[in-house]
């Protein structure tokens, strides 16, 4: 039953053994998880990742081989298996036409939000399905899961459907981008030479051919001479935006971040969610327990160093205009803040979208962020790379 799996696995280069995928399936037989999705992802994972850097592709190839699941129907599934209701409850998702999407309004506003959900939170008492005021689940209303609003909160929900929420009120694993894809890297590798600024430094370590010869010539014997090995003296910065609408990208970007953590000696990157705020992070999956403060990465990298943000720019505009705007927390200082003070910080920056330049202006955020950043957005595509690597090299 689970062979294909077993294949996605080897497939997409996770070293599983043959020995560690019959012990996952003495678990699954043994029962350790019964009817719990969770559960066997991460029975699964135990039993066959040794090293966490594999941890991505593992989710990559779990996802490959269970992905569809979601679209067989609740009733065909009860009527074939013995499974509880609630385990499938979720897949009562809202799906409306775009005619009734377009009847169901807003409620006016982030603050008007905000005021009503605390209200609702106060008067609810139980649970609700399909409704369109309380806070539950296939509805209309702006707090839930599994439905649909223009502007909303969105509770006990796994993963993004619309990407209509202006918060989010779960808790989220991200996923640390893989440095070590290489398949399409070398056009980006060849685009970030633009960047590369020469320069001789450190022990004496290099031989110097021409240096050697000349000597040789004129000492009348062998006169070797070495020199300072040549390194890329550019220091870059990637602040990169992971989770959410970038799970569309994850494979550009890998590819992006690859190349440049190969090609520069001087390499330094960060994560963050959506927009900048008050803190970074270098490990997704402790990006609630070790962050770093923003201002800590302003005061520590200087103004020579060459800041890349990475980022699709698509979200709500509040989480760029108002302090408490942000997605998944409460920020004391708007997201426009931060950008403005990481744009006076490095003088050299530059924003890199995955979204194709053709739907920019579709969406209002991207407009403002290309705005706060000085026009200074490029699409991801060689030629857009190599014309915003072009500016940062002036």
């Amino acid at each position: 039953m689970f062979l294909p799996f077993f294949q996605s696995l080897r497939e997409h280069a996770v070293p599983v053994s043959l020995r560690e995928y019959l012990s996952f399936l003495e678990a699954v037989q043994a029962g350790l998880v019964t009817y719990d999705i969770d559960g066997f992802y991460y029975l699964a994972r135990t039993a066959m990742v040794k090293d966490e850097r594999h941890l991505d592709r593992f989710d990559r190839a779990f996802a490959a081989s269970f992905s569809g699941i979601e679209a067989i129907s609740l009733d065909q599934v009860l009527d074939a298996v013995d499974l509880p209701r609630d385990w499938l409850e979720k897949l009562a998702e809202k799906h409306l036409t775009p005619e009734e999407r377009a009847e169901i309004e807003a409620l006016g506003g982030f603050d008007k939000l905000m005021e009503t959900l605390r209200k609702r939170l106060e008067e609810q008492k139980g649970r609700h399905q399909g409704g369109n005021k309380w806070i539950g689940t296939a509805g209309t209303s702006p707090f839930g899961a599994y439905g649909y609003n223009p502007e909303g909160v969105r509770i006990g929900q796994d993963g993004s459907r619309h990407r209509r929420a202006v918060k989010v009120w779960d808790k989220r694993e991200f996923r640390n981008l893989d440095d070590t894809v290489e398949l399409g890297t070398r056009n980006i590798k060849v685009a970030l030479k633009r960047l590369r600024k020469w320069a001789r430094d450190g022990a004496e370590q290099e031989l110097d051919l021409d240096g050697t010869i000349r000597s040789t010539a004129e000492q009348g014997w062998l006169d070797v001479r070495t020199r300072p090995e040549r390194r890329n003296a550019v220091k870059v910065l990637l602040l990169l935006d992971i989770g959410g609408s970038m799970d569309d990208h994850v494979r550009a970007v890998e590819e992006l971040f690859s190349a440049a953590k190969a090609e520069f000696k001087h390499f330094e990157h960060y994560y963050f969610h959506n927009c900048l705020y008050e803190f970074v992070w270098r490990d997704n999956a402790r990006r609630w327990t070790e962050r770093m403060p923003t201002w800590d990465v302003l005061r520590h990298y200087g103004s020579d160093w060459k800041c890349i943000f990475v980022g699709d720019a698509a979200m709500s505009p509040y989480e760029v205009l108002y302090p408490g705007g942000a997605n998944e927390h409460w920020n004391e200082e708007s997201g426009e803040t931060w950008l403005r003070r990481a744009c006076s910080q490095w003088p050299d920056h530059l924003w890199i979208n995955p979204t194709p330049e053709s739907h920019w202006r579709h969406t209002q955020s991207i407009q403002m962020i290309s705005q706060i950043l000085d026009g200074r957005m490029v699409p991801m595509t060689l030629e857009g790379i190599s014309r915003g690597i072009k500016a940062l090299g002036r």
